[in-house]
């Protein structure tokens, strides 16, 4: 058996049964590397190799949990939703109009995330806890919440040419490039318009499965007083911050450093009261440590897959049956593009694994260019909505669970599997069909 389909497969069906999902990843892991051959001693040592490269990103995450709950300590979102609550106050006739602007907020957060404010999935902990207040009045399902917020972070890199779309388009023509077809960056948006679209459509369709009233327990998150009377020399502390903190990391491309430059404005200026700041800044880094611990495993997982050396069989067995039928060999590229991309967690360590492989495959089957580009943005991206080891299903949980309401599994990566890998497989293939 393919070591790789063994390893996710184990993953995934433990995450289902409620695993956690660190465990999940380690068995996984190690079923894969033993399935291969590869013994115990080699496989516990690819996996060990394999964690170090998910410190940084664990470490990223803790910095920047504490700097959002040093924000939110300030009362400033508060302030930001309190205007919501007015209309929602007595005006049970106007409940549509603000779920349309929470959500319209939302999606464009998430859309500005990856190229106007390139920080990511770092805008979750800040604005989704106090607008959870809203939407529990509006009994409104977070499924949706999670699924918006995943097409806006996918489909925006994907298709929009700035920011972290720039590097994941980049990354895309480089690795066509390399292996075989000359392409150029610039071609990338048009390949993936169609692939785009479909995820679109299946927000539409999420936004009607999941319009019926979903109840959540009242808790302290809810019942927390919106009485905030903040400062103008706060206000205007926590702006500085904020600014000096997205400098600092579109600077140096870190999130480690524009996080800690963040908390440390809001130290020397008052806004984080030093006596208060250490129990602070430790439960927002708890808040974040499951999305650490995940990305650690899901690399030490990442490791092991690349050192079975299966992914090269998977694609070359699965291929040779197919005698020339372009059609069938595209959409059996995209499915093997959506295994990787859910063990492995990230669209953009995906393609350069897939690209070395597809490119000459789809050469040897007379793909265009626009149709190469197509098949290998759309088969990174896949998976990485529905992946338990995602940025961008571990950054929703991480909002939407602040109390205990919110599974990561069947309300995250389910729905967004359902409603964006399932059309992003069925467009994408249409696309590259329309693209040969």
């Amino acid at each position: 058996m393919n070591a790789v389909i063994a390893a996710v497969a184990v993953m995934l069906i433990l995450s289902l049964l409620r695993i956690n999902v660190v465990l999940s990843l380690v068995l996984g892991a190690f079923v894969g590397g033993l399935t291969s051959g590869m013994g115990i001693e080699s496989t516990v040592q690819s996996f060990t190799e394999g964690l170090g490269a998910g410190a940084t990103i664990a470490l990223s995450y803790g910095l920047l949990g504490g700097f959002a709950i040093a924000i939110a300590k300030t009362g400033i979102p508060e302030l930001m939703i309190a205007g919501m609550l007015k209309i929602l106050k007595g005006e049970s006739n106007r409940k549509g109009l603000v779920k349309v602007l929470i959500f319209f907020l939302i999606f464009v957060m998430s859309i500005l995330s990856q190229n106007v404010i390139p920080i990511h999935i770092a805008f979750i902990p800040l604005l989704i806890p106090p607008i959870l207040k809203i939407l529990n009045m509006l009994e409104v399902d977070r499924r949706i919440i999670a699924t918006l917020i995943a097409v806006g972070l996918i489909g925006t890199y994907s298709f929009v040419p700035a920011g972290f779309g720039a590097i994941f388009q980049d990354i895309v023509a480089t690795q066509v490039s390399e292996a075989g077809m000359a392409v150029s960056s610039r071609d990338v948006p048009a390949a993936m318009g169609i692939p785009v679209l479909g995820m679109l459509i299946g927000l539409i369709i999420a936004f009607a499965v999941y319009r019926k009233p979903r109840h959540y327990k009242h808790s302290e998150v809810e019942m927390e007083s919106l009485n905030v009377n903040v400062s103008k020399f706060i206000m205007f502390s926590t702006a500085l911050a904020l600014v000096i903190s997205l400098c600092a990391q579109v600077l140096t491309d870190s999130m480690i450093v524009g996080s800690f430059a963040g908390i440390m404005i809001m130290y020397f200026t008052g806004a984080l009261k030093w006596r208060e700041a250490d129990e602070i800044l430790s439960e927002g880094m708890k808040m974040m440590a499951f999305i650490g611990f995940v990305m650690i495993a899901a690399n030490g997982f990442a490791a092991v897959i690349n050192a079975t050396g299966h992914v090269d069989s998977l694609i070359t067995n699965s291929l040779t049956v197919l005698e020339g039928n372009r059609s069938l060999a595209v959409f059996i590229m995209l499915i093997i593009g959506l295994v990787v991309t859910m063990g492995i967690g990230s669209s953009f360590a995906t393609v350069p694994i897939i690209a070395t492989l597809f490119v000459p495959l789809a050469q040897g089957l007379d793909m265009s260019p626009l149709a190469i580009l197509c098949l290998i943005g759309t088969a990174g991206a896949l998976g990485d909505a529905g992946s338990p080891a995602s940025d961008s299903t571990l950054g929703p949980t991480a909002g939407l669970n602040v109390d205990g309401q919110h599974h990561h599994i069947w309300d995250t990566c389910v729905p967004t599997f359902i409603f964006i890998n399932i059309p992003l497989i069925l467009f994408g293939w249409i696309a590259c069909v329309f693209f040969l």
